[in-house]
């Protein structure tokens, strides 16, 4: 697999990640993993408020990892890209290996508030 050049502007990736670091966007996002769904099925499933929901699906569209198609009155949301499942599969990968590491970390675990 080829790396980035140190020299690369790293900005696009850092977005996307900081992006996917919230907590309600990445529940949001593994849920469409599974398939389309509307706003209803999303608050009911994640137990998120509607006005959560919306919000997060709104950026998720703006930063273009989600899309939404018109049924009826309702809008069904799915993940607009299928690299995002392999990346969060590549995640689940390193996060395996990694155990506990990550969330321990002094700088960026479950502790400090990051």
């Amino acid at each position: 697999m080829p790396m980035t050049a140190p020299d690369t502007d790293v900005t696009a990736a850092v977005c996307l990640f900081r992006g996917l670091a919230d907590p309600a966007r990445l529940a949001i996002v593994r849920h469409l993993a599974l398939g389309e769904h509307r706003v209803v099925d999303l608050t009911a499933h994640l137990g998120l408020a509607q006005s959560t929901v919306s919000g997060h699906l709104s950026c998720l569209r703006d930063c273009g990892l989600v899309t939404a198609r018109a049924e009826g009155r309702a809008s069904l949301y799915s993940l607009a890209r299928p690299e995002l499942l392999d990346l969060l599969a590549a995640a689940e990968r390193l996060l395996e290996a990694t155990g506990d590491t990550v969330t321990l970390c002094p700088s960026y675990g479950q502790d400090t508030g990051a």
